[in-house]
């Protein structure tokens, strides 16, 4: 099939990539030129383990192009709306400004038959809305909804072999077509069993928020538990461990730490809880207010551990944040746990170094006044304290003699529960975890 992505961020550079490894013809069209011009040239604009790699085989196949004029999607069979939707300054509501102008900037290349599948997560009605505009501005085209669910790390699996594919579709003969249409784009992971669902519009746009919602409360619901554990000295390692044996729980996501951060999960709950508003059903979502308060008064609790380690105060004290990205595998620093974090520490006076494998760059788009080192042992040089707070593999494989030679004092924050606790202790390290006695 030929196939247009509609925003070539995250999502649709590893869609498009991915479509073309599928045999489609895709072309990824994006308003930033310099964008573009990376994808064009097989360079990804971010980090994500194996995209490069698929972009220079599907760029080599002939397959896939990328463009900025709107006017190259003309042909194409379905239209995938992949812009973002980031959160509204100073309001909880997602603003869909790049939405709606991707759209408005497409339908006049659409024709009767195209299908128009918007990827993006947007509050539920917005399909609805789209559907109406469609067919005033290009009728006889039809717009479906197919939420992603990447998992940064891991989107260009996620993407060739996902876990099910949602289908939100119109009544009637139209939702046959668009049904056919996506079972084309996706005949070879469908072939192998993946589930497919087919759904209306709301239920397609509330899969992913709910999806979303429902991770962000089991993890702040283990990280409450955290709370309760550093109150009666108990382990919260062990706790999930133990309930998470029960399969109607699961262990997944049960991992007590600085909370959850990046470009999905916060800005979603917020976006969700402010959609329901619109509705009437607020009521329904309160709980998420304290899922997200949890969330943010981790990255506090963690500013606390660090003062309470270095005697009671940061003024004048070296501190070492190892991980600026929101997650390991990943240079996305929105919202970015570690980066709130070592930002409050340097207010309290602390000369605070940060470094991460792949994402100082951008975390020095974001917050300028921190120090930043990209070699962990020049960062970790003379600190009074260590702070990992991005589960980075190579953090996690430190070794806890050979650092302490480079340190002016041994105390270390595990802000992810992933170190040997007895490891560090019994090479003479203060050790604190989150929750851990």
């Amino acid at each position: 099939m030929r196939i247009s992505v509609i925003g070539c961020g995250y999502l649709g550079a590893v869609h498009a990539a991915s479509m073309a490894k599928l045999g489609h013809e895709v072309v990824g069209i994006d308003v930033d030129q310099n964008k573009i011009k990376e994808l064009s040239a097989g360079t990804a604009p971010f980090f994500e383990p194996g995209l490069p790699e698929l972009l220079s085989e599907s760029l080599r196949s002939g397959r896939l192009t990328f463009s900025t004029d709107m006017e190259d999607a003309a042909g194409a069979q379905v239209h995938f709306l992949c812009v973002g939707t980031p959160q509204k300054k100073g309001e909880y509501a997602a603003d869909l400004r790049y939405v709606d102008a991707a759209f408005t900037a497409l339908t006049p290349y659409v024709q009767p038959g195209d299908v128009v599948a918007g990827k993006s997560t947007v509050p539920v009605g917005t399909a609805a809305r789209l559907a109406d505009e469609l067919a005033e501005t290009a009728p006889g085209a039809i717009l479906a909804w197919n939420p992603e669910f990447l998992r940064e790390g891991h989107a260009v699996a996620d993407t060739l072999t996902p876990d099910r594919f949602v289908y939100g579709v119109p009544s009637g003969e139209a939702s046959e077509a668009a049904v056919a249409a996506l079972d084309e784009v996706y005949a070879t992971p469908l072939s192998t069993g993946t589930p497919r669902q087919v759904v209306d519009y709301a239920t397609a746009e509330l899969v992913k928020t709910a999806a979303n919602s429902f991770l962000a409360t089991k993890i702040s619901f283990i990280n409450a538990m955290a709370e309760v554990c550093d109150a009666a000295g108990a382990d919260v390692t062990a706790l999930a461990d133990a309930i998470g044996l029960d399969d109607r729980i699961g262990r997944k996501f049960l991992n007590a730490g600085v909370g959850f951060g990046g470009g999905c999960l916060p800005k979603d709950i917020r976006a969700f809880m402010a959609r329901a508003g619109e509705l009437g059903a607020d009521q329904a979502l309160t709980f998420l207010r304290e899922v997200d308060a949890i969330n943010m008064r981790r990255r506090s609790r963690v500013v606390e551990m660090t003062r309470e380690i270095c005697g009671g105060s940061l003024l004048g004290k070296r501190v070492t944040i190892l991980g600026a990205a929101f997650k390991p595998d990943s240079d996305d620093v929105r919202d970015s746990p570690a980066l709130s974090a070592a930002a409050q520490m340097q207010l309290q006076g602390a000369t605070v170094t940060v470094t991460d494998p792949e994402a100082l760059q951008n975390a020095k788009g974001r917050f300028p006044e921190l120090g930043y080192e990209p070699v962990t042992e020049h960062a970790i040089q003379d600190a009074h304290a260590l702070v990992l707070l991005t589960e980075w593999k190579e953090y996690r494989a430190l070794d806890p003699v050979a650092v302490s030679s480079l340190v002016t004092e041994k105390n270390i924050i595990d802000g992810r529960n992933v170190l040997d606790p007895a490891a560090w202790r019994e090479a003479g390290w203060t050790y604190r975890g989150m929750g851990r006695p």
